[in-house]
């Protein structure tokens, strides 16, 4: 089995209530009304660090967090599921929460909720063998006990010497065990410990004070400075201006996430760090409801006109792929003739939508449905077969293939997940051995009897 990288931390629950202000509060000059168009909710905290880092390789990832017995644990643990592997620790109190009030993705107010912290309680043995089989260690720290816990802390010290671990610090926290690999603090965080304005002092003081092998101290639109006990220390620009007002939540995660799969998979410290500017430049340029790790979306009140359904064409596909994979996000596809959609197919599709962040639609062509399906087929030609796909809010893009099979989009677009229906054997199919030989998963829904398009077009012509 592939070790593991174990992410240690304190697991959020947060939520980003979205809509259009074009009003003060009559009784409270100069706040804004919001009237409310979506709700998303996404993994926060460490958990937010462990889905990130799930989304760069295909090493497992297991979150090490405190978890309550309430609501917003639950529906943290959904957006974790299938994804990330839980191992849970006692926590008391309620689940943390971190609700946002946005204006059209800008956020105007935050309400926070949830006392909980992690119980101090003994450790189960299944902890220790976690964390000394573990290829890597990222600790994201959110002030909540888990990285105080002295079990923990002493497991983490007495890793073995091969494992690599890295520290994302948080001013409530403890400070990171001695020997961390890699510790990585915004620039806030540093000057809060050292009182040092300048980074590179900060930096060079806290590898000293905290006994790191290196310090990466990140300067947002700046990039991160990386000392790592050298003469020179080395500099990493972000890759490409962002413009406007962007959204950082998350880039802390997404920052310390693509550093520590980078250090895994053997990229020296200097290009780790290039590469981590790079993703979270990445990461904040994208808007916040196309974010790859936005988790679900619930539509409410339609005060905001939904946007019109994409066009979506086979590059369109492939570059929302390579997109939505630099972000760290989960693709997933299904493929078929979907020719006359019925609520097979719409079952098919949601079960699908629901294993990942985007769903990619691989859709025969005309004459490829003909050779499978006979003359007489398709009843609906692909560009209007590709017109109702995308037009469904579960489906996020569709690729066109002229082949029997999609084994060379697969090839080239790899999904994590390849999805088709029950009546389906994953050991027989063509696709199987292109999605399992770069690591994805091949999984398969239960149809639902009675409904196919060759049953629906025999009534038809019956009638």
């Amino acid at each position: 089995m592939t070790a593991p990288l174990v992410v240690v931390g304190d697991a959020l629950l947060d939520i980003d209530l979205d809509g259009t202000s074009t009003r003060d509060c009559p009784d409270a000059p100069g706040a804004p009304v919001v009237d409310l168009a979506t709700e998303r909710a996404r993994p926060g905290g460490a958990a937010l660090a462990a889905l990130l880092a799930a989304g760069h390789g295909h090493r497992p990832v297991v979150l090490l967090t405190a978890l309550g017995d309430d609501p917003a644990a639950h529906r943290l643990a959904d957006l974790l599921r299938d994804r990330v592997t839980l191992h849970p620790l006692p926590l008391r109190g309620g689940t943390p929460v971190k609700t946002r009030v946005l204006d059209r993705g800008r956020p105007v107010a935050r309400v926070d909720t949830g006392d909980g912290r992690a119980a101090p309680l003994p450790l189960d043995a299944a902890i220790a063998d976690l964390l000394g089989s573990a290829h890597a260690i990222l600790v994201a720290d959110y002030g909540r006990g888990v990285a105080a816990h002295p079990g923990i802390r002493h497991l983490l010290t007495a890793r073995p010497y091969d494992t690599l671990l890295v520290w994302d610090p948080h001013p409530r926290g403890p400070a990171p065990v001695p020997g961390a690999d890699l510790v990585t603090p915004n620039t806030a965080e540093a000057h809060a410990v050292t009182g040092h304005d300048d980074p590179d002092r900060a930096a060079r003081a806290l590898r000293t004070w905290w006994s790191a092998h290196a310090v990466a101290v990140t300067r947002g639109p700046r990039g991160a400075l990386l000392h790592t006990g050298r003469a020179t220390t080395h500099h990493a620009p972000p890759s490409a201006p962002v413009s406007g007002r962007p959204d950082t939540c998350g880039a802390g995660d997404m920052f310390a996430a693509a550093a520590t799969t980078a250090l895994a998979d053997g990229r020296d410290l200097p290009d780790a760090i290039t590469h981590a500017v790079a993703t979270a430049s990445r990461y904040i340029g994208t808007a916040v409801a196309d974010r790859p790790a936005a988790g679900t979306t619930t539509k409410a009140a339609p005060s905001v006109p939904p946007p019109a359904a994409p066009t979506t064409t086979t590059t369109d596909g492939y570059a929302l792929a390579d997109r939505v994979r630099r972000d760290g996000g989960r693709i997933v596809a299904t493929g078929g003739c979907f020719d006359l959609l019925h609520p097979g197919h719409l079952a098919l599709l949601h079960a699908a939508r629901a294993r990942g962040d985007v769903l990619v639609v691989c859709l025969n062509s005309d004459r490829s449905v003909t050779r499978l399906k006979g003359p007489t087929r398709p009843l609906t030609g692909a560009t209007d077969r590709a017109a109702l796909l995308t037009a469904l809010s579960c489906v996020d893009a569709v690729i066109e293939f002229d082949e029997p099979d999609p084994c060379a989009v697969l090839d080239r677009l790899r999904p994590h997940v390849w999805v088709k229906g029950g009546d389906h054997d994953p050991d027989h199919m063509p696709e199987t051995p292109i999605v399992r030989a770069y690591g994805g998963t091949v999984e398969t829904v239960p149809r639902i009897p009675g409904h196919s398009t060759s049953r629906l077009a025999e009534l038809s012509a019956a009638h």
